[in-house]
């Protein structure tokens, strides 16, 4: 008898175990998806707890608008119009230009998102433009260009439409476009220099004839636009003899050797025998640097005009 009754005991006991175990379910990890899931399950307090315990934990910026999204649309759920009302202000100041996609929501939270955005924007814009100018102020001109564009884009929102055009947002939005366009221009960077110049080409040296023997060495002149002309070193002009009655010119063709002294003289032009022999007399002491042709002196066969002058009365 004892006996049965340990049996019926133990077998007992392993029946509610068993029962115990098969009727407990293990709670689903916290995730978003876990809890749009109990929110689709309509379990609103259930998705509630694990999307309050989610914002405890380290989420991206994007995560954490999902998240209170969702906190939203629970709230409002359960009635609490109120609470969701504080989320969406907190989601639309942490993102100004946040905007939940129209499947994602119901008509009635739409409504609320706009209603909130018309009475926010309105100041953050504003904010955001203060805070622009002061990093324009002190030339951080990425973080202004940045601020500007955020500012301009929310002016542009549609839930601003009827007001951004009129005073004070309207003025904003031009002092706004010309500080973004000013930042812009700061932020670009500096045009490509130029390409190097190409090497201008070396000079073709023009050969220079080699005397030979028996052979007269060239005698370059004016025409030879390769050859650097001879510079005077002294050429003195002899004083006209006698009394000057008018003015006159005479003039003396030298041959230059590639030493710089005068080879050969001769008058061209009306002779002035008087004058003619003192030219010619003088001549032979000029001396010059003497013309070259790619670095090497050669002859060469130079005029020198002499203006003759009455003296003034």
């Amino acid at each position: 008898m004892n006996a049965l009754k340990t049996w019926l005991v133990a077998a007992a006991a392993l029946l509610a175990a068993a029962v115990s175990g098969a009727s407990a379910q293990p709670a689903p990890a916290a995730s978003l998806a876990a809890a749009r899931t109990l929110y689709a399950s309509a379990e609103y307090g259930g998705a509630l707890e694990m999307l309050n315990g989610l914002l405890s934990e380290n989420v991206a910026a994007q995560d954490r608008q999902a998240i209170d999204l969702y906190r939203a649309l629970c709230l409002v759920a359960v009635g609490n119009s109120t609470e969701a009302s504080r989320i969406i202000e907190g989601m639309i100041t942490n993102d100004p230009l946040y905007r939940p996609a129209a499947d994602d929501v119901p008509p009635r939270l739409r409504s609320a998102f706009t209603d909130a955005r018309r009475r926010l924007l309105p100041a953050i814009v504003q904010q955001g433009y203060v805070a622009s100018k002061a990093a324009f102020d002190v030339k951080d001109y990425a973080a202004a260009a940045k601020g500007f564009a955020q500012v301009l884009a929310a002016l542009n929102d549609p839930d601003l439409e009827g007001v951004s055009s009129q005073p004070p947002l309207s003025d904003l939005k031009m002092l706004a476009t010309g500080f973004h366009d000013l930042t812009v221009k700061a932020t670009a960077p500096p045009p490509s220099p130029p390409p190097p110049a190409a090497p201008a080409p070396a000079p073709v040296p023009v050969p220079v004839p080699v005397p030979v023997a028996g052979r007269t060495p060239r005698i370059y002149g004016p025409a030879d636009g390769n050859v650097v002309t001879p510079i005077a070193i002294q050429q003195g002009v002899p004083a006209y003899p006698g009394r000057l009655l008018q003015s006159g010119v005479v003039m003396v063709e030298v041959i230059i050797d590639d030493a710089g002294a005068v080879e050969s003289a001769s008058m061209v032009g009306p002779p002035n025998p008087a004058y003619d022999r003192l030219v010619l007399g003088a001549a032979k002491s000029w001396q010059y640097q003497p013309a070259t042709l790619n670095g090497k002196p050669v002859k060469y066969r130079k005029r020198i005009q002499i203006s003759l002058l009455p003296p003034p009365r």
